[in-house]
């Protein structure tokens, strides 16, 4: 995957997310500690997560992976080596395998340091999380998306997207010890930034997770005033719609979804 797909492919899955709004005031000391704690607490890893995958892939498919790590060992600089990851992400979200591409988005967010970078790792890793039913895989999917979008945040505080992002992260996984965590980002946001339509979209998406119907129409209508580029208002619309009976317009906003 080159730079132009790797680009697509960030503004496709950033759909879905946002971000953490704050910053990093951790020393790098305390940082690598922290870190190390937290691998050593994890169930799974992406090394682990590899070795599995590699185990169910076709003669093709695994000399295919083993070339392109075989560039991304080659490289002799980090700016040789992003391009070389960015392929090798790129082959195992086209296989399917979204923890494995998130991690290893994850890499070239570390050696490019940038929100963007960041914020396509989150989005991986946040697709894994929805995507999968195994608990192990779940939680280090969350974990790491609720850490992409955290670091995506401290880089750009003021795109409120990534907090946004976390929101739904924390949506989906909620945190045992405030369940209602992403209920209270997202109001707080709404408040902060009433004409932002991917609040809207995260409240309406929210909102049909929980069978409050009538709340995401309002909610997702709100966005859909504020802008007719998000090609997942008209879907959720048409399912929120459909969901009340009110057939009418659910096939109005179907038609809409379907043509994007």
């Amino acid at each position: 995957m080159n730079r132009t797909q790797y680009s697509v492919l960030l503004a496709a899955l950033a759909l879905f997310l946002l971000l953490y709004l704050g910053f990093d005031t951790k020393t790098d000391k305390q940082k690598t500690s922290e870190e190390s704690r937290s691998l050593q607490a994890e169930s799974t890893s992406l090394e682990t997560l590899e070795a599995d995958a590699k185990e169910h892939l076709t003669p093709t498919q695994a000399a295919e992976v083993a070339d392109l790590e075989k560039r991304t060992e080659q490289a002799g600089s980090d700016e040789a080596r992003i391009p070389a990851l960015k392929d090798l992400s790129g082959w195992w979200y086209r296989a399917g395998q979204m923890p494995i591409a998130g991690g290893i988005a994850e890499q070239v967010a570390t050696l490019e340091n940038a929100d963007t970078s960041w914020s396509v790792a989150g989005a991986l890793f946040y697709n894994a999380l929805v995507g999968s039913q195994d608990q192990t895989v779940r939680s280090y999917s969350a974990s790491h998306a609720v850490k992409s979008f955290e670091n995506a945040a401290s880089l750009n505080p003021d795109n409120p997207e990534h907090r946004v992002n976390l929101a739904l992260v924390y949506a989906e996984n909620p945190p045992p010890d405030n369940p209602m965590q992403a209920v209270l980002m997202l109001r707080e946001l709404e408040s902060k930034h009433p004409d932002n339509p991917a609040v809207y979209n995260a409240l309406g998406r929210l909102a049909i997770k929980t069978g409050q119907w009538q709340r995401a129409i309002d909610r997702l209508e709100k966005a859909w005033s504020l802008s007719k580029t998000n090609p997942n208002t008209p879907c959720l619309l048409a399912k929120a719609y459909e969901a009340t009976g009110n057939t009418i317009k659910a096939q109005e906003f179907a038609g809409i979804c379907k043509s994007r």
